[in-house]
């Protein structure tokens, strides 16, 4: 009888390192546009969201500062709180980023605001409020507009072009 022993190095081969690599792969470009996805989605809630609050805090700083009737910018509706009593350049009603302008992935502006001469006292009596993605397609999909009405629209190409009804 002839016997041999061999020994035999524990560990890996190449081939199968290289398959479990080449799975790892596989299950990467799977997964990655779906998390894109994931994401897109929820910063287009958080813009819908932030929209609605900022259709409330138009009302409330309407309500607050008659005088001004809406607010005609973010930096009016927002203002570090305890830094100074709030007023009508500063009513302190939304958080510090979306008065920056920039929350979630998207880019928030108020304009379009008009005036009216109420007992010799100009009063913004509308606004329209947009929210577009920084980079469409990858931040979000859809702009989202609102105004005085409260109804908020989209654009379904990331722009400011809202003719849909949001439901």
């Amino acid at each position: 009888m002839n016997t041999q022993t061999r020994t035999r190095e524990s560990g890996f081969t190449l081939v199968e390192l290289l398959i479990v690599m080449s799975v790892i792969l596989i299950l990467m470009t799977l997964a990655i546009p779906a998390m894109q996805s994931v994401i897109r989605r929820g910063n287009e809630t958080s813009a819908i969201a932030s929209l609605r609050d900022l259709n409330t805090q138009e009302g409330q700083y309407a309500s607050t500062y008659p005088q001004h009737g809406f607010a005609c910018s973010l930096t009016a509706l927002g203002g570090k709180q305890g830094s100074a009593p709030p007023g009508a350049e500063a009513a302190q009603l939304i958080p510090d980023d979306l008065a920056s302008g920039t929350k979630a992935g998207y880019t928030f502006t108020i304009s379009g605001c008009s005036k009216s001469t109420i007992n010799n006292v100009d009063q913004y009596n509308s606004y329209l409020i947009t929210a577009v993605p920084n980079s469409v397609g990858h931040s979000g999909n859809r702009g989202f507009c609102t105004d005085e009405n409260a109804q908020i629209r989209y654009d379904p190409k990331g722009g400011t072009n809202c003719t849909e009804l949001l439901q």
